[in-house]
């Protein structure tokens, strides 16, 4: 649970990654057997604006939501069989039931980012709350890994501008939303992928279901005979 003591935010500044408006909706609804009928509007990151910050075509794979003990572990072996590299926002009680999970991550060298302790949306605390939810998330990993994050995804898309002085972190969003968490047709989660990865993509995924880590297995070598090359969400944003 969340730790009365856990860390104040501190005083820095940020860049914001802007956003359309658009919600993401949590892994936590229901999957059905078939894709939406409608897709929705994703919030872009800040690699995703006009002045690309490098000539690769770069696509960034980011993983919400974990770790999970089954799937997760799942995904790591794929991605290590294909050497791609990845970035995965962890929710802080999920960070204390599987630890071990959390250590696998790291140790396989991907980039870990907060998404808060509970799956919250931010812009329904206040900010003394919504620093409880981000700080004891990156305490926790901290704690397991021996390195601060510094990049939070805040869940749903929505972030509180008012923070920006008080956290240290780099929010996140992203560019493609494969909305994996709505169907378990891996055909369909593959198509839409593909048909909205464009250069410095930042695809947003969850690493809580088989269907996803059948359509990353499917995806690595579509996007990789596309001419895209794999990176972390840091290369995308900051480079």
């Amino acid at each position: 649970m969340l730790a009365a003591g856990a860390a104040l935010c501190v005083a820095a500044g940020l860049w914001t990654a802007e956003r359309d408006g658009s919600r993401a909706v949590p892994a936590t609804a229901d999957k059905g057997k078939s894709g939406p009928s409608s897709e929705e509007g994703a919030p872009e990151t800040a690699g995703s604006r006009g002045n690309a910050f490098a000539s690769a075509k770069r696509v960034a794979l980011t993983f919400d939501d974990g770790p999970h003990p089954v799937y997760t572990p799942k995904l790591l072996e794929l991605l290590e069989q294909e050497q791609v590299p990845a970035t995965f926002f962890l929710l802080g009680q999920n960070v204390e039931a599987y630890p071990e999970v959390v250590e696998e991550i790291a140790g396989k060298g991907h980039l870990i980012g907060n998404h808060t302790y509970h799956h919250v949306e931010i812009t329904s605390l206040s900010e003394e709350q919504a620093c409880l939810e981000i700080d004891e998330t990156s305490r926790l990993i901290e704690e397991l890994t021996g390195s601060g994050t510094e990049y939070v995804r805040p869940p749903f898309g929505t972030w509180n501008e008012g923070l920006e002085d008080r956290l240290d972190l780099i929010p996140v969003m992203w560019t493609v939303d494969t909305l994996d968490w709505t169907t378990e047709n891996v055909d369909w989660i593959v198509e839409r992928t593909m048909a909205d990865a464009g250069e410095n993509a930042v695809i947003l995924m969850h690493d809580s279901y088989e269907s996803t880590v059948r359509a990353v297995e499917r995806l690595i070598p579509l996007l990789r005979s596309e001419g895209f090359e794999f990176v972390t969400v840091d290369r995308v944003i900051m480079d």
